[in-house]
Order: C-alpha cells, then sequence, then structure tokens
C-alpha cells in the first residue's frame, strides 16, 4: 500500500533526513533513527520526546513498503524504530529481520485496545506495537452522487463512466473485485481469480475507470471525479474538509490494514528505541498523533479523548460486525504471487 498522507508536507519541517550509521552497544545514546512510513507523527511529539529524553530523532522517509523491507533486508544502514505494515510483518519475522519487544519496557501497550493486539500476523504482539490503522472505502461526491452509498457496487454504474477512480494496484484493486464476488481479498484460487479479472475488464467497459493512487485526493476534491476508492484517513480529513464529500466503508467489507512499530534485528540504540515506541504509545502522544494524521488510533485511552463524531463514526472505528467482514491482507507465497501479477497484467492492458 502507497498510503502517502497529507502530513508528507511535513517531512521538510520536521527533521532533517540523515542516514546516520552509530556505534553497536545498544543501549541508549543521543540519537535514534527512526524510518518512518511518510512523515506519520507530528513535530510536537518529537520535540517533546527529545526533551524529556535527551535523544535526538533522525527521521528518514519512506513511501512504499517493499522500498522499506529491500532497505532493512539488504543494507548495511542501521535503524532502532521502522513502522511496519501487517502485510509485511510475518515475512520480515520469518527471516530474522526483526527482534523481539523487551515490553518491561514498553508498558504502554497496556493502552492498546485488545481488539488490534495479538493478531495473526504477531501472535502475542512479540514483535510490534500498534501505532495507527485504517481502511480501504470508497469517497464520493454528493453533488454528483445522488443516490445511498453503501457497496463496492457502485464502482461498475455506467451512469458515472469517466468518474470513477481505481487504484493502480493489484492488491487492492484485484481484492475489491473479489469482496464484490463474495470471496476472500487474499483468495489463492485461480478461477476466483479469474472472475475478478472478467469483473475488473467489465468495470473497463462500463466506466472506463481512472487508474491512480495519491492523484485520487485532488481529483475527487476538485470534481474530476465522483466516486474513488481511498485510504480512510484520506478520506476522513477531505470529508471535514469539503461538505460535499463522504467516507463510507461498503457493506461486503473492506481491506484493514494496521501499521505497526517495530526495533530491526540490527538496531544499535535499543534501549532509545524502547522508549521512543513507549513514548508515542502513550495516550496523550497517541491523540496528538492520531489529530494531526487523520488516521484512527489503536490506543483506546486516547480514543475516549476524541470528539464524539470521530470517536462514534463507524467509518472510522469500525462496528464489530464489521470487523469481522474485513480482512487484512496475507502474505502471498511467490507463486500466488506471480498468479496475481499476471491476472493485473491482463487487466491493464485491455
Amino acid at each position: 500500500m502507497n498510503k502517502l498522507r497529507k502530513v508528507l508536507s511535513l517531512a521538510g519541517s520536521i527533521l532533517a533526513v540523515g542516514m546516520l550509521v552509530t556505534g553497536c552497544s545498544g543501549k541508549s545514546s543521543d540519537t535514534i533513527n527512526f524510518f518512518n512510513y511518510g512523515a506519520n507523527i507530528d513535530n510536537e511529539t518529537l520535540k517533546e520526546f527529545e526533551r524529556e529524553y535527551g535523544i535526538k530523532v533522525k527521521m528518514d522517509n519512506f513511501d512504499d513498503m517493499e522500498t522499506m523491507y529491500l532497505k532493512i533486508a539488504g543494507s548495511d544502514v542501521k535503524y532502532d524504530v521502522i513502522l511496519v505494515s501487517d502485510a509485511l510483518m510475518p515475512r520480515m519475522i520469518e527471516e530474522g529481520l526483526l527482534q523481539k519487544l523487551n515490553k518491561d519496557n514498553i508498558p504502554n501497550i497496556a493502552q492498546m485496545d485488545e481488539e488490534y493486539l495479538n493478531l495473526s500476523m504477531d501472535p502475542g504482539n512479540q514483535y510490534s506495537v500498534p501505532y495507527m490503522f485504517g481502511t480501504i472505502g470508497i469517497i464520493y461526491d454528493k453533488n454528483q452522487v445522488s443516490e445511498q452509498v453503501d457497496s463496492w457496487d457502485i464502482l461498475w454504474d455506467e451512469k458515472y463512466r469517466d468518474k470513477v477512480f481505481m487504484f493502480d494496484t493489484y492488491r487492492d484493486t484485484i481484492g475489491v473485485a473479489l469482496k464484490k464476488l463474495g470471496y476472500s481479498m487474499n483468495s489463492d484460487n485461480p478461477e476466483e481469480l479469474e472472475a475478478a479479472k472478467e469483473l475488473l475488464l467489465e468495470q473497463r467497459e462500463l466506466v472506463d475507470p481512472i487508474y491512480g493512487v495519491d492523484n485520487g485526493t485532488t481529483m475527487i476534491a476538485s470534481g474530476e471525479t465522483a466516486i474513488n476508492m481511498i485510504w480512510s484517513g484520506e478520506g476522513l480529513n477531505l470529508q471535514d474538509e469539503y461538505p460535499n464529500l463522504v467516507y463510507t466503508i461498503p457493506k461486503e467489507g473492506v481491506n484493514f490494514w494496521i501499521d505497526s512499530l517495530c526495533i530491526p534485528a540490527n538496531a544499535t540504540n535499543v534501549e532509545g528505541a524502547e522508549k521512543f515506541i513507549n513514548f508515542v504509545s502513550d495516550k496523550e502522544s497517541a491523540l496528538r498523533i492520531a489529530d494531526e494524521i487523520g488516521y484512527t488510533t489503536p490506543n483506546k485511552e486516547a480514543r475516549l479523548e476524541q470528539a464524539e463524531y470521530i470517536k462514534n463514526n463507524p467509518n472510522a472505528y469500525m462496528t464489530k460486525e464489521m470487523m469481522n467482514l474485513s480482512e487484512i491482507y496475507e502474505p502471498f507465497s511467490l507463486d500466488v504471487r506471480q498468479m496475481y501479477d499476471s491476472v493485473w497484467t491482463q487487466i491493464k492492458v485491455n
């Protein structure tokens, strides 16, 4: 997932980015190196951490999880804290790229809602602390769409020809087609994937969707599109900013994702990393970060402090029923990835 959040614009004003390689003591020193997805943290939290512990945060940013994986797996550059997606977590654990956490030094993990702990990607949260989560849903323009929007079906409605925006990412878009058909987003069944391919080819005939990623937020805001696939953080932020825009979760279920903080196996400042993870997992930090970046927080105490329209919004914090219909992406074996690649190529070239 390429979730380039609005806070990317903060990257230049937060901290100078540098690839710093420190000594190997593993003890708390005056610097930690943080590899973050976009700039998914607020400036004030970083400053407060530095003031409280006297530890400077050097932050590098990546805009694609695979980029992060390749750097951690194949580079001598050492980071102390990294943000890891649910889909990559099992792979990185299996390959020994992450180290087990000493949770005695991260007591604020107790503030996390049990709904977001002990997930299949990291049973017992031995390697990870939840940081933020969200969904992929639909945002639509009430000035152009008059009917109720509660299903993925509307992305196939020929009334909106040339006005539908789809992610140019095979896992997300094929996943929507699978969900519309009543299948799992993690399907490895060739017949189900063939049906999803045919459905997306039909969509191209009906509505000729626009494929893209980050440009979708500007296109829906300007009225160029009427109905978009979108990540929940961007969708909820746009809904706050534009009264004609509405973010919703389709009734068939959605991709639920969760990004977590981890310590790489080759971290050089483990003690500082533990302090940092514990600090940003505190209620006050989690509340401030969620408010800044627009994504929902797994910290149950922080959620209680949020405004009513946020903490009780089922399109932000899903109901138990909707959670049960939604899925975290599971890692695919090489042969399944190749099958998806083949399907996606056929969709895009036709």
